[in-house]
């Protein structure tokens, strides 16, 4: 629910991560803009802030979105996940331990984002071959590292967890 109050400012109710929030937004302000500057939630980050580079990848109700996109007052009654939704308290989600594990990572501007998606991708093919993860992560850039260590722990995570499954 989205209500507009008299500051010009528009509470809304949202579900982030599994836990119900309110915050008041300007109705301009960008959804990354409010979950890095309102709710300290900074994990997704700003890069081309145009849809280009996907570091700001969230999910918003099952679809992945470039949150750099979407109005914060779209997040009204959705439910959202995060970078800081994915591990769980046991540990560390397969992805985020691939990603490590295969140095699939270097500044770290982009990894959420690659993570978020990745992670998009396994919930709806969980056994995807090599272009169809080359393929769904095309949205996102990275300007430090080679993209075949991301390719190959997007795989890896795959193969752990249908091994788990």
């Amino acid at each position: 629910m989205a209500t507009e109050i008299q500051s010009g400012k528009v509470h809304v109710q949202t579900t982030i991560n599994g836990e119900s929030v309110d915050f008041l937004a300007e109705p301009r302000e960008s959804l990354l803009e409010v979950l890095r500057d309102n709710l300290g939630l900074t994990g997704a980050k700003e890069g081309c802030n145009n849809g280009n580079c996907g570091a700001c990848n969230v999910v918003m109700d099952g679809v992945l979105v470039n949150s750099c996109c979407v109005l914060s007052v779209e997040a009204a009654g959705a439910s959202i996940e995060t970078i800081e939704g994915v591990a769980s308290p046991e540990g560390l989600h397969p992805l985020q331990q691939s990603f490590l594990e295969n140095a699939a990572l270097q500044c770290g501007v982009c990894t959420p984002g690659f993570i978020v998606a990745a992670k998009a991708l396994l919930e709806e093919n969980p056994d995807p071959t090599e272009y169809e993860v080359r393929w769904w992560l095309a949205g996102n850039l990275c300007r430090c590292t080679g993209y075949d260590k991301i390719v190959r722990a997007v795989l890896d995570a795959a193969e752990r967890m249908r091994a788990e499954a």
